[in-house]
């Protein structure tokens, strides 16, 4: 099965990197796909200027398959949407929506559609619209999060659509990969491990925050709004768990007031290295990540690890 995702892109190994705002740029997507895997560039809510200004850094970087992902509730996600087709980017993974209305324009300039996906539902709507694969993540993932863990929603979506599943959230290492597969996916996809690739532009204290982390050292921020995030434990995390805690109390919580508490939180943290205020993102694997490597050697140690485990 693996193989016929890595025909299907037209990469050699099965491990997609994640698309994670702030983090996947230029180069550690062109990092990722040089060492044959998926490198996918994060749009987040960024314009598409920039956007195209990173697209042409990575062709300049890598003459290997690398994807763009299109965060939809982005105001400028229809920008990407087109510029994605003008500038011949032939894999986009999308995420926060439905791309259905971009569907026809995708399937005309040839671009294989891959929509990360919480539930079986809607990975049965982004089969019937025509997606190539999707993309199954589980709440164990860093960041944005649904509600199944990844050993349940695995395995339901792969029995109820025929298209290739990648398996995302809790996988850091090839007996994670192993494990995907037995579930039933194609493919897997890697954020956390990446963030701390040394092709990755996060700040050294993000990466260090990752690194050091131990096995219950992630929450979850944002659920009684609806947007639940996952991210590490630091000062700005427990202000809003407080927060939460407050807002749960009254008749009529403000969820505004909720959503609106760690806007910025991301950039502090990734950009300036503020990893008590700012968002340390990451996922429950974070503390099997104990050291930065290159993308080559990420990809090449989870690959051996994973064929270890098949033998």
């Amino acid at each position: 099965m693996s193989k016929d995702i890595c025909d299907i892109l037209g990469i050699e190994y099965p491990i997609f990197q994640g698309g994670m705002a702030w983090i996947s740029e230029a180069g550690l997507a062109s990092a990722v796909s040089n060492a044959g895997g998926l490198g996918i560039i994060a749009a987040g809510a960024a314009p598409a200027d920039v956007i195209k200004e990173e697209i042409r850094k990575a062709k300049g970087a890598t003459d290997k398959p690398f994807a763009v992902n299109i965060m939809l509730m982005s105001p400028h996600a229809d920008e990407i949407a087109q510029l994605r087709c003008d500038e011949g980017v032939k894999i986009v993974t999308t995420g926060a929506g439905s791309p259905a209305k971009y569907m026809e324009m995708f399937a005309a300039a040839g671009v294989k559609v891959i929509p990360v996906v919480p539930s079986v539902a809607i990975a049965k709507k982004m089969a019937r619209i025509g997606a190539t694969a999707v993309i199954a993540e589980g709440m164990e993932a860093g960041g944005h999060i649904g509600k199944l863990t990844t050993m349940a929603l695995v395995p339901q979506i792969v029995d109820a659509v025929d298209i290739p599943v990648i398996a995302a959230g809790g996988i850091a290492d090839g007996r994670g990969v192993a494990a995907a597969f037995a579930l039933g996916a194609s493919g897997v996809q890697i954020g956390t491990r990446f963030v701390v690739a040394r092709e990755c532009i996060a700040h050294d204290n993000y990466k260090q925050a990752i690194i050091k982390a131990k096995d219950i050292d992630t929450v979850i921020t944002g659920a009684i709004a609806g947007h639940p995030v996952r991210a590490l434990r630091n000062r700005m995390t427990s202000k809003f768990l407080e927060l939460e805690r407050e807002e749960a109390l009254k008749e009529k919580p403000d969820l505004e007031k909720i959503e609106t508490f760690a806007a910025g939180a991301l950039r502090r943290a990734v950009v300036d290295g503020d990893v008590a205020e700012g968002s340390v993102m990451a996922g429950q694997v974070a503390a099997m990540v104990s050291k930065e490597q290159t993308a080559k050697e990420i990809i090449e140690e989870i690959w051996g690890q994973y064929m270890k485990v098949r033998a």
